[in-house]
C-alpha cells in the first residue's frame, strides 16, 4: 500500500522552499533597485552640476563697459503744468531713446549740418506726398528759398496744382472702391480725391500746351520738362502752390517721369490735335548733371523711392557722391529695388561719399518710418 501521507508532507516542503526562494528573490530585486536608485540619483546629481556649471560659464560672465549715450527717455515728471510738455527737449530726448527715434535725432543734426555747411540741397517727393498736408511742408521750403533743387513725379507736379481748384477730403482706407468709383470719387490711401478737380486741372493746362505748341511752331524751340513746370507755377498764380514759389524764387523742379499721370492723360489727347508736340526731356538730364558736378557741396533729402530718387542719386555720382543724404521710408532692402535700399548700398555706386572722405563722420542715414509724421517734425527743428 502507498502512503499517502508523506507524498503529500513532501508537496508541502516543496511549496514551503518555493516560496521562500520567491521572497528570498523579491527582496534581493527590492535592494538592487534601491541601489541602483541611489547610484542614478548620485550620478544625476553629478551630472546636474556639470551642466550648471557649463551653463553658468555661458551665461554669467564679465564684460567690458561699453562707451557712449546711455538709453534714456523724456521725464514727463519734470513737465511744467502751467506751461506744458516741452516738444523741443521731447524731441532732443530721441537722441538716446534707440531705434528708429535715435535715426531720427541723427537726421536732424546732419540737416542742421548741411544749413550751417551752406550746401546745396536736393528735395526729392513722391507724388503720393503732395497729395497728404506734406504739400504746404514743401510749399513753406520753396517759398522761403530753403532748398535749390526738387525732383519729384508727375503726381507731385500735377496734384499741387489740382489743389488749387479744390481741397482734398479725409477719408477711410477702407472705404469701398467700388462705391467711390460710382460717385466719380478717387482714393489714394485715407483721402479722397473728386475726379472733377482733374477736370478743372485739364480746363488749366490745356491754354499752357497750345501757348507751348504755338511757340514750337513758330520758332522750333522744343520746351524742357523743368520749362514747362515754371510756367505753369507762374500760370497758377496762387500763393498756396509749391511751383508757383519755385517759379517766383527760381528752383529748378525737375520730373522724369512727367507723362506717368493726368500730365500725360491730357498730353495723350493734346496730340490727337496737335501730334508733332513735343517736349525735351534730354535737356533736363544734362543741366541737372551739369548743376550738380559744379556744385561745392551736396545734401540730398529723400522721403519715399522710386524714380525721383535714383535721379537725384544719379546726378551726384557725376561728382562722386553727395556728401550728406538723409533717406526717409518704409522700404526693406531684401528685394534688391533702388527704391528700398539704404545708403550705403549708394556709397558702393559713388552716389554718396563713403564716411572715411567724411572723415569717419556720419555723413547718411536712413530712418525707416512714415514721413507724413516725420517730415514736419525735422522742418520744424530744422528750417524754422
Amino acid at each position: 500500500m502507498v502512503n499517502n501521507n508523506n507524498n503529500n508532507n513532501g508537496v508541502e516542503i516543496e511549496k514551503d522552499n518555493l516560496i521562500k526562494d520567491n521572497l528570498i528573490k523579491d527582496n534581493q530585486g527590492e535592494q538592487n533597485k534601491d541601489n541602483q536608485g541611489e547610484q542614478n540619483k548620485d550620478n544625476q546629481g553629478e551630472q546636474n552640476k556639470d551642466t550648471e556649471q557649463i551653463a553658468r560659464k555661458n551665461i554669467f560672465f564679465d564684460s567690458e563697459e561699453v562707451e557712449g549715450l546711455s538709453i534714456k527717455g523724456y521725464d514727463f515728471n519734470e513737465v511744467d503744468k502751467n506751461a506744458g510738455v516741452d516738444y523741443e527737449k521731447l524731441l532732443d530726448s530721441y537722441m538716446c531713446t534707440g531705434f528708429q527715434a535715435t535715426h531720427f535725432a541723427k537726421s536732424v543734426k546732419l540737416i542742421n549740418k548741411m544749413i550751417k555747411e551752406k550746401v546745396s540741397i536736393y528735395l526729392g517727393y513722391t507724388s503720393n506726398l503732395v497729395t497728404s498736408g506734406l504739400r504746404d511742408v514743401f510749399r513753406y521750403l520753396a517759398e522761403n528759398g530753403k532748398i535749390e533743387v526738387i525732383v519729384t513725379t508727375a503726381g507731385g507736379i500735377e496734384e499741387d496744382f489740382i489743389k488749387c481748384f479744390g481741397d482734398f477730403k479725409l477719408g477711410e482706407f477702407s472705404a469701398s472702391g467700388e462705391l467711390l468709383n460710382k460717385n466719380g470719387v478717387n482714393r489714394t490711401g485715407n483721402i479722397f480725391i473728386p475726379n472733377s478737380r482733374y477736370c478743372e486741372f485739364e480746363d488749366f493746362f490745356i491754354p499752357i500746351l497750345e501757348k507751348v505748341y504755338e511757340n514750337q511752331k513758330k520758332t522750333g524751340e522744343i520746351i524742357s520738362v523743368s520749362e514747362l513746370i515754371k510756367i505753369m507755377g507762374k500760370e497758377i498764380n496762387n500763393k498756396e502752390s509749391i511751383y508757383y514759389w519755385c517759379y517766383r524764387n527760381n528752383i529748378d523742379v525737375y520730373c522724369p517721369a512727367i507723362i506717368d499721370g493726368s500730365i500725360g492723360d491730357i498730353i495723350h489727347f493734346f496730340q490727337y490735335k496737335h501730334p508733332d508736340f513735343k517736349l525735351d526731356i534730354a535737356n533736363d538730364i544734362h543741366k541737372l548733371n551739369e548743376y550738380t558736378i559744379t556744385r561745392k557741396k551736396t545734401g540730398i533729402i529723400l522721403l519715399g523711392g522710386g524714380i525721383m530718387k535714383h535721379h537725384i542719386l544719379n546726378s551726384n555720382m557725376m561728382r562722386n557722391g553727395a556728401d550728406y543724404s538723409i533717406y526717409i521710408n518704409t522700404g526693406e532692402e531684401w528685394d534688391g529695388a533702388d527704391s528700398n535700399a539704404r545708403p550705403d548700398e549708394a556709397v558702393s555706386w559713388g552716389k554718396i561719399k563713403s564716411e572715411s572722405d567724411k572723415n569717419s563722420e556720419l555723413n547718411s542715414i536712413k530712418v525707416f518710418g512714415d514721413a507724413t509724421i516725420l517730415f514736419p517734425l525735422i522742418v520744424g527743428k530744422c528750417f524754422c
